[in-house]
């Protein structure tokens, strides 16, 4: 099993609604439905910490225990508490094991690609968000990430040349004021010694 590959347990639940939702949520659950693959959506309550903590993986992949079946699902849609941030909600999608090795692929492309922006000192957010993009246009996640590190470092390298530039400019213009003003000032002393004679 792959770090982004996490086992849960899952209990059915059978009430339905808001209030039967806050109850579960007060005990610490979170309520979820599990679809797709032609199969009727199944309503459950998972562990609110252990998704918590599964969520902050990219690309998770969840492998549930319900009663003895086993589900390998990716999480869908996750509804969170606009103020405290409290999981609400998950959908989860049955998946097959294919699309599990795809997105275990392309977390672990994110992860080196996470890692080698952060030593080569470039934004890490734009560097994830190019090889997201990427992936989703098909490409090979790992082809994605040295592409996406590529373009984030040529990039900062461009940014630090402008700023460089700017300061350069900046200088020069400082250095052009100060003169101007060194050259005004004796003449307007000579322009006063004049008016006092």
């Amino acid at each position: 099993m792959s770090g982004t590959q996490v086992n849960i347990s899952a209990v059915k639940r059978s009430d339905f609604g808001k209030g039967a939702a806050r109850r579960l949520r007060r005990t610490g659950m979170v309520p979820a439905v599990i679809y797709g693959h032609g199969t009727d959506p199944v309503h459950v309550a998972l562990d609110g910490h252990d998704l918590a903590i599964a969520l902050r993986q990219p690309r998770v992949v969840f492998d549930l225990d319900l009663d003895g079946t086993e589900y390998v699902c990716a999480p869908r849609d996750v509804q969170r508490d606009v103020v405290r941030q409290i999981l609400e909600h998950v959908d989860l999608v049955v998946i097959d094991k294919a699309e599990a090795r795809d997105r275990a692929a392309a977390a672990q492309a994110i992860a080196n690609a996470t890692a080698a922006a952060e030593e080569a000192g470039v934004d890490v957010g734009s560097a994830v968000e190019a090889i997201e993009a990427a992936i989703a246009a098909g490409e090979d996640p790992e082809a994605a990430a040295a592409a996406a590190i590529q373009a984030a470092v040529e990039a900062q390298h461009a940014l630090e040349d402008a700023q460089a530039a700017s300061a350069e400019a900046e200088a020069e213009a400082e250095a052009a004021e100060a003169g101007e003003g060194a050259i005004g000032a004796p003449a307007d002393s000579a322009d006063a010694a004049d008016e006092e004679a």
